[in-house]
C-alpha cells in the first residue's frame, strides 16, 4: 500500500473509484470538478490524497480550504487521515463522510473526543430520477433562485445554520453562511417555491455533477411548515435536474418530518453518513 497526493495526472483513477461510491462521495467529486488537485486556499479547493493498492486507488480523503477532512476510506482511513493532515500542517475543524470511515480518521487524528460542536451521524438517502414522485399539482410555483431573492434566501440560511447546524449566530458564522449560499445561487443551484408570489421555500443543491445531484440546505421558515411547499420546491428542482440529464439525487438528514417529505418523493434509505463541525 502506498500512500502520496493526487495530482492532475491521477483525475481518472481517482473519478472512477468515486463513482463506484457515488452516493456518499458527492462533496469530493463534485470539489474535484470545480477546482481540481491543486490547493489554492480559496473556497472548495483542497488537497487530496489517496491509498494506492497496487495500482488501483482504495481510499481518498482531502483536507480541504476551510480544514473540512472528507473521506471515502473504506480502508486504510487512519494512515491515510494522518498522512494528509500531516502533509498539510492545517487545522481539523470538522469531518463528513460515510460514518464508520470518519469515525476511524477521527480516532486516529486523536479527535474522537474533542468537543464538536455538531456531531450528527445521519441517515443517506437516495433516489433514481426515473421515480421520483411529484407531489399533487397546488397553488404554489416553483423557479431557480433570481438574484432578487438573495436577501430573503440569505436569512433563511442564517436561520437554517442556527436550527440545523448548531450554529451561533456570530460574525464567523455569517460569513460561512453567506459562501455557502453565494456558492449556490451562483452556480445556478438554488431553487424556491413561491405562493401568492411570496417566497415560501428554499430547496438547494451542495454538490452537483451532470449524473447525481446532492441536496442540502432546504428550508422552509418555521411559520410556513406542514403545508408541503418544501416538497413542492425540491420536487421541481429535481424534475429540472431529469430533464438536464441528471439520473440520481441523494441527500442526508435525521429530521423526522423532512424524513417523511423525501420519502413521499420517492427517497430510501441507503446507509450511514457522519457530518462533524468543531467550529
Amino acid at each position: 500500500m502506498q500512500i502520496r497526493a493526487l495530482t492532475e495526472a491521477d483525475r481518472a483513477a481517482a473519478e472512477a473509484f468515486l463513482a463506484d461510491h457515488a452516493d456518499s462521495s458527492m462533496f469530493l467529486r463534485s470539489n474535484i470538478r470545480s477546482n481540481g488537485f491543486e490547493d489554492t486556499g480559496r473556497p472548495y479547493s483542497a488537497t487530496y490524497f489517496a491509498a494506492f493498492e497496487g495500482a488501483r486507488i482504495a481510499a481518498i480523503a482531502s483536507h480541504s480550504w476551510n480544514g473540512m477532512v472528507i473521506v471515502q476510506t473504506p480502508v486504510h482511513a487512519e494512515a491515510l487521515a494522518c498522512a494528509l493532515v500531516q502533509h498539510t500542517g492545517r487545522e481539523v475543524t470538522g469531518f463528513s463522510g460515510p460514518r464508520d470511515h470518519v469515525a476511524r480518521a477521527r480516532e486516529a487524528l486523536r479527535l474522537a473526543n474533542m468537543r464538536a460542536q455538531l456531531d450528527a451521524d445521519e441517515d443517506l438517502y437516495g433516489l433514481s430520477l426515473d421515480r421520483l414522485r411529484e407531489p399533487p399539482t397546488a397553488a404554489v410555483t416553483c423557479r431557480g433562485a433570481l438574484p432578487r431573492d438573495r436577501d430573503q434566501l440569505l436569512a433563511w440560511r442564517f436561520a437554517y445554520d442556527i436550527e440545523t447546524l448548531s450554529g451561533q449566530d456570530t460574525e464567523a458564522s455569517r460569513k460561512r453562511a453567506t459562501q455557502f449560499l453565494d456558492a449556490q445561487l451562483n452556480a445556478g443551484r438554488g431553487w424556491v417555491a413561491l405562493a401568492d408570489e411570496q417566497l415560501v421555500s428554499f430547496s438547494g443543491f451542495n454538490a452537483a455533477l451532470p449524473d447525481i445531484v446532492q441536496l442540502g440546505g432546504i428550508y422552509t421558515p418555521p411559520e410556513l411548515r406542514g403545508r408541503g411547499y418544501a416538497k413542492h420546491a425540491v420536487a421541481s428542482q429535481l424534475s429540472a435536474a431529469r430533464k438536464a440529464g441528471a439520473t440520481r439525487a441523494v441527500l442526508f438528514t435525521k429530521n423526522p418530518s423532512a424524513v417523511r417529505c423525501y420519502e413521499a418523493l420517492g427517497f430510501c434509505r441507503t446507509g450511514e453518513f457522519s457530518l462533524v463541525l468543531f467550529q
